[in-house]
């Protein structure tokens, strides 16, 4: 029998499609693990500056002598820490626990299911997770400053003549750094990734040099010298793990960074470049070290040759800057997920990157955070001072996300306590060990992120609960809707061309800006809008489910939209796309109706007159929700109201 060849399936049709997809999804990956490289683990990857350091050198608050048992007891807590810590609990467990792709605490929380009877989140859990989030800005401020001051600080190392330029030249970096954010991560986003990369390589190089002259520091994998040095040092010894703690902060980056990159990449960044160099840096300081302990000074800078020394001083100035600017942008993600779950006030949400929404500025949190960081580099002057201030924060956070994990793989998941318990509590011991021993720092500077998250706190749950308090009020004296519409077909009032859009935040009742409008004026526009912006508990709403709309009858139209906690609101975007609901609006012909409170603390609710005078100063100073919601000035009709709280 003959074949025809044309009637022969052939699979080298296929073979070269498949082949480009494949290779099309492999280039595609490169970019993605590079910025994972570069953005989530900035600020872990920095920490050889100044870890190995806090437990050696002379300046240190709780130091211990560079004997070769002290050197390997402290490697081995660096070894199993990043083992337990990171390895394990982040990327084994906590990443597991994604709202819808993103990570963070505020985002575990809300995954945490409300009650059975359908009331929110127990309210201690809620406050816990609050105070761990406020946490996290203080980290965010130590970070650039400690990192960029330990960089810039091998210049002593090169010589002692370039000693007072060190906080000076610190921080003109910091303002610099600052400075820039106005024009957004996209450009120097590019570059995080390469600049990252090279200082990993080059850590990994200095680390191999040492530990292939000593190699006898690899015996420092065995926890046995671990549990010798606790035995050896006794509290000493517990109280050092403060800075053993330094090794591992930037643990909670890797969970609230999953939103941007997904947990494969930084699984695959983790175990392919960054723990290997980490470890062979760290271990390459102990060889050091266990041949010359008079390095213990500055053994970072000890690694490097000395023809090499201001190339690495000007690579590790590059890294810590990414490792800043990670921490700064974590700021604002963070602030912009606060005020959509209604924990902060309003701020200016500036998007950089019409490409990735995740990219924005915050200048209220820049200038913060600037000054802050200018005041902790000319507070304490040097890096073994200002770390005894850092730890305290980001071990708080990572013990309060370890009990919300609890709560959501018992509440949410089903486990039982069986499965449950032993991971938690192994984490949870770990977590309290490190904060036990930073917290003895309290006095040495520790104090300040405490203070810190205090006051972010103290705003935080005074804004929550002045604007529950508004809410309630206002739903006291709430009109229904359809009473109102009775009214209005009822007194058949003028109309006049055009749409009015109101801003309901409450949508089953009428809104008061409406009663005032139609009480003063007696007319209504022809197509009355009554607009409520709901935040939903996930990180983000696709636009085909954001917008719905009700027809009310009379010209009155009631319309939903719905937002995750990592989007910012855009009305006039809202009412566009009501077009595709059966509501045209003209937008050139609408008007926006707002109110404007005066808050008088002078009512009965049972907030302290402290809180009330200040959620009255927030709400004067908090961005005006015209701004907020992206509504044209011009078109803007303000009606003021006086509230006692």
């Amino acid at each position: 029998m003959t074949i025809d060849p044309s009637q022969v399936p052939s699979t080298s049709v296929h073979a070269p499609s498949v082949a480009h997809a494949a290779h099309a999804a492999h280039a595609a990956r490169w970019p993605l693990l590079l910025g994972a490289l570069g953005v989530v683990f900035g600020d872990i990857g920095t920490s050889p500056l100044y870890a190995i350091k806090e437990c050696f050198s002379p300046a240190s608050t709780h130091r211990v002598d560079a004997t070769p048992e002290n050197v390997l007891g402290v490697l081995s807590l660096v070894f199993w820490s990043l083992l337990m810590v990171v390895t394990v609990k982040y990327l084994t467990f906590i990443l597991k626990a994604d709202n819808q792709g993103s990570g963070g605490i505020l985002a575990l929380l809300a995954l945490v299911p409300p009650r059975k009877d359908g009331s929110a989140i127990a309210g201690p859990l809620v406050l816990l997770v609050l105070f761990g989030a406020a946490l996290l800005y203080g980290d965010g401020v130590i970070t650039p400053a400690i990192s960029v001051l330990s960089a810039v600080e091998g210049l002593e190392v090169a010589t002692t003549s370039l000693k007072p330029a060190v906080v000076p030249l610190t921080v003109v970096v910091l303002l610099s750094l600052f400075f820039v954010q106005k024009r957004g991560t996209a450009g120097i986003g590019n570059v995080f990734g390469p600049i990252t990369l090279v200082w990993f390589v080059t850590i990994a190089a200095l680390g191999v040099r040492w530990i292939w002259i000593e190699p006898s520091v690899l015996a420092g994998v065995d926890p046995r010298h671990a549990v010798a040095f606790f035995l050896e040092h006794k509290t000493h010894g517990f109280l050092l793990l403060g800075a053993v703690v330094l090794c591992i902060t930037g643990g909670e980056a890797l969970y609230a960074d999953m939103g941007h990159f997904g947990r494969g990449p930084i699984r695959t960044v983790w175990y392919a470049v960054v723990w290997p160099a980490l470890l062979l840096n760290y271990f390459g300081q102990g060889a050091c070290l266990l041949r010359n302990p008079s390095a213990a000074a500055n053994p970072f800078y000890a690694l490097v040759p000395s023809w090499a020394l201001y190339p690495t001083v000007a690579i590790a100035t590059a890294a810590t800057i990414v490792a800043s600017q990670a921490l700064i942008s974590g700021a604002f993600s963070l602030t912009q997920q606060a005020v959509q779950l209604g924990y902060f006030p309003r701020v200016t949400i500036i998007h950089t990157s019409k490409e990735t929404e995740g990219q924005i500025f915050i200048p209220e949190i820049n200038r913060a955070l600037s000054v802050a960081c200018v005041f902790l580099v000319l507070w304490f002057q040097n890096s073994s001072a200002l770390a005894a201030a850092y730890g305290i924060a980001v071990t708080g956070t990572m013990g309060i996300t370890t009990v919300v994990y609890f709560v959501v793989v018992t509440q949410r998941w089903k486990w039982p306590l069986w499965k449950a318990l032993p991971p938690v509590l192994l984490f949870l011991s770990i977590d309290l060990a490190f904060f036990g021993a930073n917290a003895a720092k309290f006095f040495h500077g520790g104090w300040f992120p405490i203070v810190m998250g205090a006051a972010i706190y103290a705003v935080m749950t005074t804004w929550k609960t002045g604007r529950r308090i508004l809410g309630e009020s206002f739903k006291a004296n709430l009109l229904p809707l359809e009473s109102f519409l009775r009214d209005v077909e009822e007194k058949k009032p003028h109309r006049v061309s055009g749409t009015a859009v109101f801003m309901a935040s409450n949508p089953q009742g009428t809104p008061p800006v409406l009663l005032h409008h139609f009480i003063h004026n007696k007319i209504l526009h022809e197509q009355v809008v009554l607009l409520s912006v709901v935040n939903e508990r996930v990180p983000e709403i696709t636009p085909d489910a954001r917008v719905s709309v009700d027809d009310m009858g009379h010209g009155f139209y009631r319309v939903t939209a719905r937002y995750g906690f990592m989007q910012t609101p855009h009305v006039p975007s809202v009412l566009a796309a009501c077009k595709d609901h059966g509501l045209d609006v003209d937008l050139k012909n609408t008007s926006y109706y707002l109110g404007r409170e005066t808050l008088l603390p002078t009512g009965r609710s049972r907030m302290m007159k402290w809180r009330k005078d200040l959620f009255a100063f927030i709400s004067r100073n908090a961005r005006p929700a015209t701004a907020y919601f992206g509504l044209p000035p011009g078109r803007v009709v303000e009606l003021g109201m006086q509230i006692d709280l």
